[in-house]
């Protein structure tokens, strides 16, 4: 199996290469955080099993029909499958939204271009209990010469009865350096800037490409983060507000790395409307569609699967006239306040560093200036009850709880005598 695309993965690409050279399940569950080449590793995968290449060619080779319909993304034998709406899920579908039912109906057509066929699930974890119930049959009776592939950033989520029926490949965060090679490969960042994207992203090169893509959500982080440490020393209103007022400029940030997502996806021949500007095979469509919605997922957060049910339906947000602004939907709202989260828990780590004299370790060299100070007033003891409460804050979005309400309570908290 050459001509991979993937990098900075040896134990799972090593685990792939010797399940090709056996024979592959037919189903494989990708598990790692979002971001770290899940779904990179999926395409090699389908791009090995649809690779026209005469006989003793490596696989994929990259350069026949069938690489270069994968690559592009209008394969009429891959077919993907991702969240969709504003909840970001996997519904059963057959309505106006694409979910399981659909790629259920695809793979039980006749292939058009391979004697194989390769179904992507991306973000797996997303799919809703009752769409991962409807997907179970096909999992264990799948369609001939048919190999699916599960992406999941949280294995939990999946129902046991799926998982016990898939082959399970775990991928982990990449070394800085491997992301580097990622984004110079890509194009999209020179050396410094592609040092600091690889240590903020902290091994995700979905996520590096992300915000090399948008340079002003780099700015946004840097300013939430500075914020961040301004406010640990300040009045209990001043925090209450401050910390409000960042869970905004989270949102903007989300909103900027969905442009550099959507930017990304355009680099791939991907138009914002999930066309392929490359090919209108069948399938196309529903591919351009996951690869959009795989690069948007790398560039978020993950969010809670019952928090984003219950954003669906949006019944929160409100609209305003006047000089008052319109209240951002709740799903937004819930995004940007996990993304403000993954800043702090980046935040207080860098910060427990340089408490223990470790600072060259710090994700993010720029802000050791501005964590110095922070450092001297706070102790071990005082990082770990912060590190703590920003993954019980994380578990309360997931159950839903109101966003403001979560990041009230860490304002609360966040303070240099707050250590229990």
């Amino acid at each position: 199996m050459d001509g991979l695309r993937t990098r900075g993965q040896p134990v799972a690409v090593a685990a792939i290469r010797a399940m090709l050279g056996s024979g592959l399940p037919h189903a494989v569950l990708f598990t790692g955080p979002a971001g770290v080449g899940k779904t990179t590793l999926a395409l090699d995968i389908a791009a090995a099993l649809l690779c026209q290449g005469g006989a003793g060619a490596p696989r994929p080779c990259r350069a026949c029909r069938g690489c270069r319909m994968v690559e592009h993304g209008n394969h009429p034998d891959l077919h993907r499958l991702a969240p969709v709406g504003a909840g970001g899920l996997i519904s059963i579908g057959g309505r106006d939204e694409r979910g399981v039912r659909d790629l259920v109906g695809e793979l039980a057509l006749m292939p058009v271009e391979a004697g194989a066929r390769v179904a992507i699930v991306e973000a797996a974890h997303r799919m809703t209990e009752d769409a991962q119930s409807a997907f179970l049959k096909t999992l264990e009776e799948p369609p001939a010469r048919t190999t699916i592939i599960l992406c999941a950033d949280d294995e939990e989520r999946i129902l046991p009865t799926i998982r016990s029926r898939c082959a399970r490949v775990r991928l982990g965060p990449m070394g800085p350096r491997d992301v580097e090679v990622v984004l110079a490969e890509q194009g999209v960042a020179d050396a410094p800037t592609a040092t600091r994207l690889a240590r903020i992203t902290d091994g995700r090169p979905g996520h590096a490409i992300a915000y090399a893509r948008a340079p002003e959500a780099v700015v946004l982080r840097g300013e939430v983060a500075r914020t961040l440490l301004d406010l640990l020393d300040a009045g209990v209103t001043a925090r209450l507000t401050g910390i409000r007022d960042l869970g905004t400029r989270a949102t903007e940030l989300v909103r900027a790395l969905d442009t550099g997502a959507a930017r990304a996806a355009a680099a791939a021949g991907i138009d914002a409307t999930g066309s392929s500007a490359r090919g209108r095979g069948r399938g196309s469509r529903a591919a351009a569609r996951g690869a959009a919605a795989t690069m948007n997922a790398a560039a978020h957060p993950a969010e809670g699967a019952s928090g984003a049910a219950g954003d669906a339906t949006d019944e929160e947000s409100e609209a305003t006239s006047g000089d008052r602004p319109t209240r951002l939907p709740a799903a937004e709202r819930r995004r940007g306040a996990l993304a403000l989260l993954e800043i702090w828990r980046a935040v207080v780590r860098d910060v427990g560093l340089v408490v223990v004299g470790d600072g060259g370790a710090i994700r993010d060299p720029d802000l050791l200036d501005d964590i110095v100070p922070v450092a001297a007033m706070l102790d071990t003891a005082a990082v770990g009850a912060a590190l703590r409460r920003l993954d019980v804050a994380a578990e309360r979005l997931e159950g839903n709880v109101s966003p403001e309400l979560v990041l009230d309570v860490l304002a609360l908290h966040w303070a240099p005598s707050s250590s229990a």
